[in-house]
C-alpha cells in the first residue's frame, strides 16, 4: 500500500470498482459512485481511435472504465469541482490511463474558457438528475452539485454536448426515466437526434427508474427501443447476469 499512498488525501479511500480490476479515489464523506456510469458505459458503441468527452466526469469513473476496455481512446473528462477534477487524475495515475486520460477543471456552461476549439467523436453524460426544488438536497457539497441541478441543469449539458461534438458525433446519457420526455426533446432542440433508448427496472414488474438514450449529432429521425434491462434479480440484491457481465 505504501506506494498508492501518495495518490491519497486524509480523508479519502481507495475502493474498488468490481469492474475491468479497476480502482477509485472517492472521499470517505463526500460524493460516492453508483452504478449509473457501469451501465452507460456498457450502452455505448465505441471504436478504436475514438475521441470522448464526458461532461461532469466527477471522480473519474468513465473514463476510466472507457479507457481500460478500449485500448486506443483517447478520453477528455471535463469537471466544474476542483476536489473531484484533482481526484479524478490521480484515479487516472492509480490505474495507469493517465496517458490516455485528461481531465480538465471546467464548467460546461463555460465551454470557451475551458476547451475552446475542442471536438470529439462522442459524448457521455451522467448529469445531476433532479431540480433544486427536487427532494432533500445533500448536505455535503460534492454530493448535492452530483444528484442536484445547482451549477448547470439538462440544457445545458445537452448544449456543450452539441458544441463539441464533431459533425456526425454520437452522445450518449443515462438519465431520470420520469424526465424522459423533456430530455427527448432537449436533445431534438440542439439536432442531437435520438437514436437508440433502454429504460432500467430495478427488477421484473416494477416501473423503470432510468434511462438510457444514445444520440447522433445531424441524425435523421428513427429510434430504436431496446429491450428493457433488469438490476436486480428477485427480491434480493443480487445483480442480474447481464448487470454482472457489465462489471465483467
Amino acid at each position: 500500500m505504501s506506494g498508492l499512498e501518495p495518490l491519497l488525501h486524509a480523508d479519502e479511500a481507495i475502493d474498488d470498482l468490481h469492474c475491468s480490476h479497476l480502482k477509485i479515489i472517492q472521499a470517505r464523506n463526500g460524493y460516492r459512485f453508483s452504478i449509473d456510469p457501469v451501465l452507460l458505459c456498457a450502452f455505448t458503441r465505441l471504436n478504436q481511435g475514438m475521441r470522448i468527452v464526458d461532461l461532469g466526469t466527477g471522480n473519474g469513473v468513465i473514463p476510466s472504465i472507457l479507457a481500460s476496455r478500449i485500448e486506443s481512446l483517447q478520453i477528455v473528462g471535463l469537471e466544474r469541482q476542483a476536489s473531484m477534477a484533482d481526484r479524478a487524475r490521480r484515479c487516472a495515475r492509480l490505474n495507469n490511463l493517465q496517458d490516455r486520460i485528461q481531465i480538465i477543471e471546467g464548467d460546461v456552461r463555460e465551454l470557451a474558457e475551458s476547451m475552446a476549439g475542442e471536438r470529439f467523436d462522442a459524448a457521455l453524460m451522467n448529469p445531476p438528475y433532479r431540480a433544486p426544488s427536487s427532494g432533500r438536497i445533500a448536505a455535503d457539497g460534492e454530493r448535492a452539485a452530483a444528484r442536484h441541478e445547482l451549477a448547470g441543469n439538462i440544457t445545458d449539458f445537452l448544449q456543450a454536448a452539441a458544441r463539441l461534438l464533431n459533425r456526425n458525433g454520437l452522445i450518449y446519457v443515462v438519465f431520470l426515466a420520469e424526465r424522459l420526455a423533456g430530455l427527448l426533446s432537449e436533445m431534438r432542440r440542439f439536432n442531437l437526434e435520438p437514436k437508440r433508448l433502454r429504460m432500467v427496472h430495478p427488477r421484473r414488474r416494477q416501473a423503470a427508474k432510468l434511462i438510457l438514450v444514445e444520440g447522433r449529432k445531424n441524425g435523421k429521425p428513427g429510434l430504436e427501443i431496446e429491450p428493457p434491462l433488469y438490476i436486480y434479480r428477485g427480491a434480493g440484491r443480487d445483480y442480474t447476469a447481464e448487470v454482472l457481465k457489465m462489471y465483467r
